[in-house]
């Protein structure tokens, strides 16, 4: 999949797509509102069980675990598991709640940028996930409308990759 600033192409298709409020970067830190360029793979994801069927995949190698109400990601440079998922009901750290009420992640993909060995600063919780309205610009990740989303899943492969540029 080959992202640009207002559209992306993958299996001869194009799609509206958001990216971060910052634009595009290639030197990424942590606030700084834009989505990083490079290569990225998709390394699993969640979605809301008690809003959506978990998305059809075919060969695609992703794990889609569903999350709960005190499921959390890291985006605290300070935290010693800046980046990372945890699932508690109180952090010191500061953090964004996976399960919250807009439908972002309803269903979302955590990529490999800055993950999963973290360096503190460099962004967290880049993910490909539904977008809030179109061209909506988001923190950092990428997002899509929900059925195209889903369609880039359901054809998604070991082998794909998202090329921001």
């Amino acid at each position: 999949m080959v992202v640009t600033r207002w559209n992306a192409r993958f299996l001869g298709r194009r799609f509206r797509v958001s990216i971060g409020r910052g634009g595009m970067t290639g030197n990424k830190r942590e606030g700084d509102l834009a989505t990083p360029r490079g290569i990225w793979r998709i390394m699993g994801g969640g979605y809301r069980a008690d809003r959506t069927v978990i998305p059809q995949l075919n060969n695609s190698g992703i794990a889609l675990q569903p999350i709960g109400p005190q499921d959390i990601w890291s985006d605290d440079p300070e935290d010693p598991a800046y980046n990372h998922a945890l699932s508690t009901p109180n952090h010191p750290f500061r953090h964004e709640r996976l399960r919250m009420a807009p439908r972002l992640y309803d269903v979302f993909l955590i990529s490999d940028w800055n993950w999963p060995d973290a360096q503190p600063g460099k962004g967290s919780a880049i993910f490909i996930h539904q977008w809030r309205k179109p061209r909506h610009p988001t923190a950092g990740c990428l997002a899509f409308a929900p059925e195209d989303l889903r369609w880039i899943l359901k054809r998604w492969t070991l082998q794909s990759r998202i090329i921001v540029r």
